[in-house]
């Protein structure tokens, strides 16, 4: 091998080995630093794009998940205002039955009507607050609402309204009702109980749809997790692989520089050629 002033090989092949060894130690310190094996584009192209794809499914599951939510929360009250009302109408047979007894003096009476009618009030009230997030299913206001199903908005879930006003479709029963005379009782309590029937079939409807949006949203989480699992295997780094990986380097990272420095003094010898005996 000649020996030059100029060129020196050996120091030219340590240097690159060590620039090498260099970049390599900046990648598994980046993956160390990131938790990514693939943290963009550069990295791998083909499964970078894969787990962007599906980060945006994950992202879209999530506004998904918050309709759902919603939808759910809108059912329990919705649901527990229909329960509330459903006992009303029971407490209100309880007066209506009891009116029909010929019996009663005009005092026994009027105080049966009183309860009667605070009980309709009731009604009313529970009714009008059966309210979440500006949304009643009861008071026969809006229409049926749709909330989302899939991360492509294509297809959606809907809870139905149906009225429980006082004087609807079904409670039959108006504001103004009452059970004065045995007459009056005897026409309410017909209607009565068709407003039981009506209000209970009613909540069982609504029973059903609130079922399945909760199960739809179990379903919706349980995805976004199998997701947020398949994107990990896609990009994230094994630490325990990378942190071995990284003391490897370090060393060939401190040999290199020492072969360099060697390479470096070689030409040195140069020196002991010309000196003077």
């Amino acid at each position: 091998m000649t020996i030059s002033v100029h060129t020196n090989k050996s120091a030219l092949t340590a240097l690159q080995n060590l620039n090498r060894t260099n970049d390599e130690l900046a990648d598994v310190q980046n993956r160390v630093n990131t938790g990514l094996k693939i943290g963009n584009a550069k990295d791998n192209a083909a499964i970078w794009a894969i787990a962007q794809g599906q980060r945006a499914d994950i992202g879209a599951l999530g506004a998904v998940r918050l309709s759902l939510e919603r939808a759910s929360s809108i059912s329990q009250v919705s649901l527990a205002a229909g329960e509330t009302v459903s006992d009303l109408l029971v407490q209100l047979k309880e007066k209506v039955v009891a009116a029909m007894d010929t019996s009663l003096d005009t005092n026994s009476r009027t105080a049966l009507n009183s309860d009667f009618r605070s009980l309709l009030n009731q009604i009313r009230q529970v009714v009008d607050n059966a309210e979440f997030d500006g949304a009643n299913l009861f008071d026969g206001l809006g229409g049926n609402i749709q909330f989302l199903a899939n991360a492509d908005a294509t297809s959606s879930l809907t809870l139905s309204t149906r009225t429980l006003a006082l004087g609807g479709a079904n409670i039959t029963l108006t504001a103004n009702a009452s059970i004065t005379s045995v007459a009056k009782a005897t026409t309410v309590l017909a209607r009565l109980e068709a407003s039981i029937a009506n209000v209970n079939q009613a909540l069982g409807n609504l029973g059903s749809q609130a079922k399945q949006v909760d199960a739809h949203l179990d379903f919706v989480s349980k995805l976004t997790d199998v997701l947020e699992a398949g994107v990990g295997n896609l990009v994230d780094a094994d630490l325990a692989k990378e942190s071995a990986r990284l003391q490897a380097l370090q060393v060939q990272q401190q040999l290199g520089a020492q072969a360099l420095s060697i390479a470096n003094s070689a030409p040195q010898i140069i020196l002991q050629l010309f000196r003077g005996g």
